[in-house]
């Protein structure tokens, strides 16, 4: 490996507990490590602030396309990390306060030089439902409030709907409410633990049978094909942790149409990769954090979004 190659950290869930057939960011750690690069690996507890800098107890990290034996740590070190050329912040959801410590960190890092993907500002200020809000022309009704007299007159005006919160991932905490309203006092009780949180009501969309999409944007371009993960019987979810079915597909006119409506916001707050979801006509969310299903893609697909995306950050490198 040549002197000069680039140096790139992950910030990530433990390496070790990820599904080797699903995880998105073991496919761009392949894609890394096929460029040349090296890699370090951190947890979140690795991070940490000493007089003004940002610093990493960090472990050299290999991985391997091997199902029983995918990486191989080496021995913990300390490092500035300015040091690192590139860190891709790749911890799950939820965006909790453990989560938003490491990213302030992480912002120090930033100031220095190195580059996070995506940038910490971005991770703070766009939460992954409310991102979406500002293309009222591309999303269902929503509303999103605490108040519970909102909340029942947007289920009254709109009938089936769908109650989320703010900060859930996986399809965690998500409600279909019928046109009866049979159980809304309930959830919105539970949701917004009494008129203290602020969660999101939307109008149900139909079309979730043929599957919610997630659509990838790489430097603002989306890969020509998406994900449409398709509820199990008798959900309302299609979110493959709540047990629907990936099943790969070509881009709609729709969709497309809609990437390019979001695209400029993306390209101007430099978010080189984003995951939007799309059921029928409509986003329901945009991803910034930690977006997947490129494993899926890729091996129904023949595709490298991995490759797309180091290319991405080689070129954002210079």
């Amino acid at each position: 490996m040549s002197q000069n190659a680039v140096k790139l950290g992950v910030v990530m869930d433990p390496i070790a507990d990820i599904s080797y057939k699903k995880d998105t960011t073991l496919t761009l750690l392949w894609a890394a490590e096929a460029m040349g690069w090296s890699l370090f690996y951190l947890e979140q507890e690795d991070l940490y602030l000493y007089e003004g800098r940002a610093m990493g107890s960090v472990r050299p990290l290999e991985v391997f396309r091997d199902p029983e034996h995918w990486f191989e740590l080496g021995e913990r070190e300390t490092m500035a990390l300015s040091e690192l050329d590139v860190i891709l912040m790749r911890k799950d959801p939820p965006v909790d306060s453990h989560f938003l410590n490491a990213v302030h960190l992480l912002g120090f890092a930033e100031r220095e030089g190195t580059l996070v993907v995506n940038p910490t500002r971005t991770l703070l200020e766009c939460n992954e439902k409310l991102f979406a809000q500002q293309f009222v022309h591309c999303i269902p009704p929503t509303v999103v409030s605490c108040n519970a007299t909102v909340l029942r007159a947007f289920q009254a005006e709109h009938g089936d709907t769908i109650f989320k919160p703010l900060d859930g991932m996986g399809g965690s905490g998500i409600f279909h409410i019928g046109p009866d309203g049979r159980n809304l006092g309930a959830v919105i009780e539970e949701l917004t633990e009494r008129g203290r949180r602020q969660i999101m009501a939307q109008r149900y969309l139909p079309e979730i049978s043929a599957g919610d999409t997630r659509i990838l944007l790489v430097d603002g371009e989306p890969v020509e094909y998406g994900l449409a993960r398709i509820p199990s019987a008798g959900e309302t979810r299609g979110n493959l942790a709540a047990g629907g079915r990936g099943v790969s597909r070509e881009l709609t006119d729709r969709d497309y149409w809609l990437v390019e409506q979001v695209k400029p916001m993306i390209r101007e707050k430099g978010l080189l990769f984003v995951g939007l979801d799309v059921i029928g006509d409509y986003i329901t969310e945009i991803n910034v954090t930690s977006p997947t299903c490129v494993r899926e893609i890729d091996d129904q697909r023949g595709t490298d979004i991995g490759a797309q995306l180091m290319a991405a950050i080689a070129r954002r490198l210079g």
